[in-house]
């Protein structure tokens, strides 16, 4: 992992709330893998998305790589509809908000954070 990577690596880790979310350019529609007051548990390069009354949404697995333009980062979901899949996706990361803009797999990774057709980006601010 490069330096870049692994300093990016370390400042995901911990617990982030989503802020907003687009899915192939509609603001904030209707989605099974969040709720008001979820948080994302980013704990090593895993990934878990809880409700606050505890069920969880999504789990999974991610891969960092900070040396591109823009910032890659590919998601593998363990449980739900894309389970087994390598989502290619673009990130950035400046203090507590983390945003990344994902592709279904097989599409190429977004370089824009502005969804289009299959894509969804969702925007988390860090919580303590």
């Amino acid at each position: 992992m490069s330096p870049f990577s692994a300093a990016d690596f370390h400042k995901l880790q911990g617990a982030w709330e989503q802020t907003a979310l687009e899915d192939s350019g509609v603001l904030n529609p209707a989605d099974a893998h969040s709720a008001p007051g979820a948080i994302t548990t980013i704990s090593g390069d895993g990934f878990e998305v809880v409700t606050i009354s505890g069920d969880v949404l999504l789990a999974g697995r991610f891969i960092l790589d900070a040396s591109t333009t823009p910032k890659s980062i590919t998601w593998v979901d363990t449980i739900g509809d894309d389970a087994g899949k390598q989502l290619p996706a673009s990130y950035w990361l400046e203090g507590d908000d983390f945003v990344f803009i994902a592709a279904d797999e097989g599409m190429p990774r977004p370089t824009q954070f502005s969804t289009g057709p299959g894509q969804t980006m969702r925007t988390f601010v860090r919580r303590s």
